[in-house]
């Protein structure tokens, strides 16, 4: 006889499954984009967030809302490309909200950089039952989160509360096999990936910790590709940092906390490393609305207390500063 967690179990199974069927279908398309003419700009012409939506923004996102939307195990979807969350069809089987920006870095895809999927989920209040505010929970309290990249080969990376498993599609199976398990970020780094394009916007913490890597007697090396699942990706195996803080530029962030920041710093976090605002950590926020934007700083622990330390003195001198004033 089943009981509610085996259902439970089974039907997050079934998640999981669909979105991994998702992200074998937009390797497909990438590796053939420029046979199939998927390249360039769409004719949608910007999204939500203001960006040019691409031809395989398009492709993606259809393909996860169609899939999540038929294995009947969603009450609600949220979507970068969307402007408002998705109702799945009304089932007895609708226990989760997942949210996910379909093909991340897409700007990058017609000049080969890898690029990816990024998706994380939560259980819905009632099952069944849709409710748009079950997006809108910490990322604390997601059940799983992952990523899928897209480059030279297809990897998958998935955490469900537990440790940090990472699978490389298989061509000749159409599979995702087990090739890194319990990936572990080590506890220091030495590369730091920001983009430093953005320096003169900056806070000083944010000058003074890319200063310190680069003046000291070893210094940190620097790699920016400006697609955050290949950042991340590389982070998690060498350790180091990702940082996209706030700054003049982007007074709130410019990466979606939603599903960008929170699924991402739910990996880093189950993989032994720590995932940070410059403050406090990323999966304590309350978010308010679905597409809310956010500074992060992800990486090997010690590597991002030290961004924490240089944010927290730089605020300290500016205080003080404020006060002798």
């Amino acid at each position: 006889m089943s009981t509610a967690k085996d259902e439970d179990s089974s039907d997050l199974s079934i998640l999981i499954q669909s979105i991994a069927t998702s992200c074998k279908y937009i390797q497909n398309c990438v590796r053939k984009m420029g046979l199939a003419k998927l390249g360039g700009e769409a004719n949608t012409g910007q999204n939500v967030q203001g960006e040019t939506q691409m031809k395989l923004d398009v492709v993606a996102n259809d393909v996860f809302v169609g899939m999540l939307d038929t294995c009947k195990r969603c009450t609600v979807l949220v979507s970068e490309e969307i402007e408002d969350p998705v109702y799945c069809k009304p089932s007895n089987a609708g226990r989760y909200v997942c949210v996910f920006d379909p093909l991340d870095g897409s700007s990058n895809v017609d000049c080969g950089v890898s690029v990816g999927s990024i998706f994380g989920i939560y259980r819905a209040t009632e099952k069944g039952v849709a409710r748009a505010e079950d997006a809108l929970q910490p990322g604390k309290c997601m059940v799983a989160a992952g990523y899928c990249m897209y480059g030279s080969y297809c990897n998958f990376v998935l955490t469900i509360g537990g440790h940090v498993h990472g699978f490389t599609l298989d061509p000749s199976l159409g599979e995702f096999i087990l090739t890194h398990p319990k990936i572990t970020v080590p506890k220091r780094g030495s590369i730091y990936s920001v983009n430093e394009g953005n320096t003169q916007f900056w806070d000083e913490g944010m000058k003074t910790y890319v200063e310190r890597c680069k003046n000291q007697a070893e210094p940190r090396g620097a790699r920016y590709i400006g697609s955050m699942v290949a950042d991340i990706h590389r982070t998690l195996l060498y350790g180091g940092t990702f940082s996209y803080p706030s700054d003049r530029k982007h007074p709130d962030g410019k990466l979606r906390l939603l599903y960008e920041c929170f699924p991402m710093a739910m990996i880093v976090e189950k993989a032994g490393g720590k995932a940070s605002d410059g403050c406090g950590r990323i999966l304590d926020i309350k978010p308010t609305s679905i597409h809310q934007r956010q500074g992060i700083h992800l990486g090997s622990v010690e590597d991002v207390d030290e961004i924490e330390e240089c944010m927290k003195n730089a605020r300290r001198a500016s205080w003080d500063q404020g006060s002798r004033g």
